[in-house]
């Protein structure tokens, strides 16, 4: 057995001296050992000792600085990524695998998945649903991820070394994702947690993944892997289990929450296994039933004024549902959304369409699916915000009490939480401050030059709204604070 104390002893010795060459170190390690098993230990003990392995067999440093925002946005799933899945069907079927009876079969599947999606009913996973399911949502997925962790590396809250729990891993779109978003300098610890027969393709697609992301796949429930399975609610991870010794800086539930019997108690036993900086990143399909239901688990893990809605957590929500009122609770349905640009088809989402029988109702495209929608959480038990701003009573009404401003004009500080959502007509975006009760949207009738940075906005920026027309929308159900050629609006955070 190699001396594992000597090993480290001599990469700290030689970390700041040049890079650490696994032979070198062989030569002062007590019985010589062979170099590939110096190699072995040295990325084993990588992650702690905060180095990198280069292509050349070497060890450096990995740079102290955060990551920087990489300016994320992908045109299309990477060729890499899309002959790996291809490789797994054609070894399943054969390289006719989108035409016959597999194409039929597979076909079957992803409409069944999109049904079950639809209507929540429970999706199990066999090794024919997680094929399908990598056809339809592997690329979408792999781009999402990156979209939603721009919002913590803008402010510096993604360190080169990572050690990250993805959470019902599925076939690996977020991981790949993930990968690609991180810099080459980083070093990052991934365990995956999945049950079901997605692990096949999971392990095939990480096998494309670099050096220096160490991948474990734990074939096990989250319910498991988090200690939430026993009789008491809320136990701690598994003491027994050796990946939950050490805190993870990000725990990843990509399209999973609405998919677990109790999402709220393996959520909040997530947050116990964060470090105290560390980000639990969520994210879900921007479907009505999926995107409220990831509000309703992230509302209950957050602590508010008083109510039992949950575990009562000390977590803060980071973005982008900022409660700008700090003794609030928003009760409305939270269905929001943010939209990035769509991917190009991949080629096997082309080859199964094209290869589908088409009745006289049945449309192309019924098996493409590129566009990146999602709704999505971050929390974070440290207490950061996106944007450490509040409303003042003495600025700003609350949503809270928009009911006794109907057809008043009112000052509002608000969070953008969507994209336009009108058809052509005048602009309408969903906003909220974290007291509102009810839907409220804000409806641009005459854009001006001084009331432009709403539409420039993003999602989840922060606008400031002076003298909005309050309005109540009877055939919606919603309050429409009207922007019109008397109204400012102000961006106040990006």
């Amino acid at each position: 057995m190699i001396d594992r104390t000597a090993v480290r002893n001599n990469a700290n010795y030689l970390r700041n001296v040049r890079p650490i060459d696994p032979e070198e170190i062989a030569e002062y390690i007590e019985g010589t050992p062979h170099p590939a098993v110096v190699r072995e230990t040295l990325r084993e003990e990588a992650f702690d000792l905060r180095l990198r392995e280069r292509d050349d067999g070497a060890f450096v440093p990995v740079p102290e600085a955060p990551v920087d925002p990489p300016g994320w946005d992908p045109e299309a799933l990477p060729e890499t990524y899309s002959f790996a899945l291809e490789d797994l069907l054609v070894r399943e079927y054969g390289a006719n695998w989108h035409r016959g009876e597999s194409g039929d079969e597979l076909r079957e599947r992803v409409r069944r998945l999109k049904s079950d999606y639809l209507y929540e009913n429970e999706v199990e996973y066999d090794r024919v649903a997680a094929l399908g399911y990598a056809i339809y949502h592997l690329p979408a997925y792999y781009a999402t991820v990156g979209h939603v962790l721009d919002d913590l590396t803008e402010n510096g809250l993604l360190d080169r070394t990572l050690r990250v729990l993805d959470v019902g891993a599925g076939v690996g779109g977020p991981a790949l994702g993930l990968h690609d978003y991180l810099p080459d300098d980083a070093v990052v610890e991934y365990h995956a947690v999945e049950p079901s027969a997605a692990t096949d393709v999971l392990e095939r697609l990480l096998e494309e993944t670099g050096r220096n992301f160490r991948t474990t796949v734990h074939e096990t429930t989250a319910e498991a892997f988090l200690g939430t399975d026993g009789d008491d609610e809320g136990t701690a991870p598994d003491a027994a289990n050796p990946a939950t010794d050490d805190p993870f800086d990000v725990v990843l539930f990509g399209n999973v929450l609405s998919e677990l019997a109790d999402p709220v108690a393996v959520a909040d036993a997530a947050l116990d296994a964060l470090a105290s900086d560390g980000s639990l990143v969520a994210f879900a399909p921007a479907d009505r039933n999926t995107a409220i239901g990831l509000r309703q688990v992230e509302r209950a893990l957050v602590a508010g004024d008083g109510d039992d809605v949950g575990p009562g957590r000390d977590a803060e929500i980071y973005s982008p549902a900022l409660r700008l009122w700090p003794d609030a609770v928003p009760t409305d349905p939270g269905w929001s959304f943010d939209v990035a640009p769509g991917l190009d088809v991949p080629p096997f989402q082309r080859r199964l369409d094209e290869a589908a029988t088409r009745g006289e109702t049945d449309e192309p495209g019924e098996f493409v699916n590129v566009d990146v929608q999602f709704a999505y959480s971050i929390l974070r038990p440290d207490g950061r915000r996106r944007v450490d701003i509040e409303a003042s009573a003495e600025r700003c009404a609350r949503m809270a009490e928009s009911e006794r401003h109907v057809t008043d004009r009112v000052n509002l500080l608000a969070v953008k939480l969507s994209h336009d959502l009108s058809e052509g007509d005048n602009a309408l975006y969903r906003v909220g401050d974290g007291s509102q009760a009810t839907d409220h949207y804000l409806v641009c009738t005459r854009e001006t030059a001084l009331n432009r940075d709403l539409r420039e906005a993003g999602y989840g920026a922060v606008v400031f709204v002076e003298n909005g027309l309050v309005l109540w929308n009877e055939d919606e159900g919603a309050y429409n604070v009207v922007v019109d050629d008397e109204t400012v609006v102000d961006l106040v955070a990006p």
